[in-house]
């Protein structure tokens, strides 16, 4: 890392911004409100002394929190950075600048937990609120920043499973569109008709657990109708169809109840999950694996072959 004072506002960015926003957006007022809030200093002991320069803590943390309070996932967020004008604007950034890969944002929630500064940004935040009047002693204060890391977490989780199935979808459409419109009905079409990091998912913690369910249910679905003795040996072969199924085996399970029904369980460090070395992190790039060396951890390419595993 190294360290930089909070960018000034281009001017550019600026002017367009203040005319694209005219009556302002809560990025633009985070900006000219809260100013420098948070700074990379802060953020010094997460980070080696050795290795490329990473992206501004400080901006990633801005990131963090807008990302939290628009209720989008990493993917969202990322864009938002690379193509919205009040993002721009409070992250100092040029019109022209290309912003960071999606995986910075969760290496840096990474860092954070591995740092033991999980309430970093929260404690940061709360200090410049109380140096402008906002929030004092005695006040009513959420405290608990993990519930944003968690929050966080829960939304790109599902926007994997659900990724994972509609890329299924997709292939198998391509593939056999007479044998998929025989398994599957008009109704998925609305649930995986575009891609899923475009669309909004729900932020209510029991609208989240259901699609959760239902991505679930559809993929174990796909899943066994592929390899349904009904259906060409070869689907289950395409990219996207053995991705959902370690992906599946990875996040899921299902428990049976006394009287022969299913129950879909997404699993949790408890059930025990494989390294990261060996989980898939997008269905269309199977080679894509998070790894750590000497410290410094990443999410790319590592070359690792989809190895045979048990049908789920």
């Amino acid at each position: 890392m190294q360290a930089k004072p909070w960018p000034e506002v281009p001017a550019e960015t600026a002017r367009v911004a203040r005319r694209a926003f005219r009556k302002g957006s809560l990025a633009i007022r985070a900006r000219d409100e809260l100013g420098a809030w948070c700074s990379d200093e802060a953020f010094s002991a997460t980070y080696g002394t050795r290795g490329a320069p990473g992206v501004s803590p400080a901006q990633l943390a801005m990131v963090t929190v807008l990302q939290f309070t628009e209720d989008l996932t990493d993917r969202q967020a990322a864009d938002a950075v690379r193509g919205r004008l009040d993002w721009k604007y409070c992250l100092g950034l040029a019109l022209d600048d290309e912003g960071f890969d999606v995986s910075v944002l969760s290496e840096f929630r990474a860092r954070l937990v591995a740092g033991g500064m999980e309430a970093a940004l929260l404690e940061a935040l709360l200090a410049r609120l109380g140096a402008l009047g906002l929030v004092g002693a005695g006040m009513r204060q959420r405290t608990d920043s993990t519930r944003v890391l968690g929050r966080i977490r829960d939304l790109n989780r599902l926007e994997l499973a659900g990724e994972s199935v509609r890329a299924a979808l997709e292939a198998l459409a391509a593939a056999a569109p007479a044998w998929l419109a025989g398994v599957i009905d008009t109704s998925w079409q609305e649930g995986y008709g575009q891609r899923i990091d475009n669309v909004r998912l729900p932020g209510g913690k029991a609208r989240r657990a259901d699609l959760a369910v239902r991505y679930g249910r559809d993929g174990y679905h796909l899943l066994r109708q592929v390899h349904g003795p009904g259906a060409p040996g070869w689907l289950r072969d395409l990219p996207a169809v053995r991705a959902l199924r370690r992906i599946w085996i990875w996040q899921l399970y299902l428990q049976r109840g006394e009287g022969g029904g299913e129950k879909v369980i997404w699993r949790g460090d408890e059930q025990g999950l494989p390294p990261a070395r060996s989980r898939l992190v997008w269905p269309d790039d199977l080679d894509a694996r998070y790894a750590d060396k000497r410290g410094k951890g990443g999410t790319g390419s590592k070359g690792a072959p989809l190895r045979d595993l048990p049908h789920p």
